[in-house]
């Protein structure tokens, strides 16, 4: 019995490992800078310990330093590395509140695409294929609602940042979307941790003990749930609104 080679599908599909490529050099970036304890650096006691040094490259290359900063920062969120909070400060630290605030954004936001594409070419179409039709119906209803949803996740930090971006992936948000919600949704907490880093200074000097947690009090948490809040509005109206047609 012959085979019709002419019958045979020829054209290229792409493999496992094509889809895990993007996964798999995250993984190994990551296991690379715990092997070299560079993570060792992403702290206020290395802060502290450079800060002459840190504040006199920043007064003589700037837009060296910036450019620094934003890759340093994109890589940190798209490995997701602990000592994201530190990095935020230290943005405000070097930069002030303004600007400090404009380059964390910037950097925060390329990373997370970067974890974002990554996930979703890895494990979006494969989970979607095979999870069911209730990952298909949270699907349509984050993606019907997809910017107020990524605005509540990313204004208030009741989950990790490398969660939220990699629930979209699965989701299939679109990537202007989820650009948007996150730009939008880190900015004013990014902008708390850049004024807490602009007076840090001072602290320094005081030689006192400084913590990340200390810069979430309990008014600024109060003003991040009272904006996530408002950001829910537009799917509260359209359920009212639903509802009040259905009736």
């Amino acid at each position: 019995m012959t085979i019709d080679s002419s019958t045979i599908d020829k054209s290229p599909r792409p493999g496992w490992f094509k889809r895990l490529a993007p996964v798999a050099a995250l993984a190994a970036a990551i296991a690379a800078v715990f092997g070299l304890g560079l993570d060792e650096y992403l702290s206020f006691e290395a802060l502290r310990q450079n800060r002459e040094v840190l504040t006199a490259f920043v007064g003589q290359h700037a837009l060296v330093a910036v450019a620094l900063f934003i890759t340093v920062y994109a890589a940190s969120t798209a490995l997701s590395l602990p000592g994201g909070a530190v990095l935020s400060i230290t943005g405000g630290f070097l930069f002030g509140s303004v600007f400090g605030t404009a380059y964390i954004v910037v950097g925060a936001t390329l990373g997370a695409v970067g974890i974002f594409l990554a996930a979703r070419t890895a494990l979006g179409e494969s989970l979607r294929a095979n999870a069911g039709p209730w990952l298909k119906k949270m699907e349509d209803g984050f993606k019907e609602n997809a910017l107020s949803y990524l605005l509540v996740l990313r204004l208030v930090p009741l989950f990790p940042f490398f969660v939220v971006n990699l629930v979209p992936a699965v989701l299939g948000v679109p990537l202007r979307t989820y650009v948007l919600g996150t730009v939008i949704g880190i900015i004013p907490g990014s902008f708390v941790f850049a004024s807490v880093g602009a007076g840090l200074g001072s602290v320094f000097d005081t030689k006192a003990d400084f913590s990340p947690a200390s810069a979430l009090t309990p008014e600024v948490i109060t003003a991040l749930i009272g904006l996530s809040v408002l950001s829910l509005i537009p799917v509260v109206y359209k359920k009212v609104k639903a509802a009040r047609q259905d009736g």
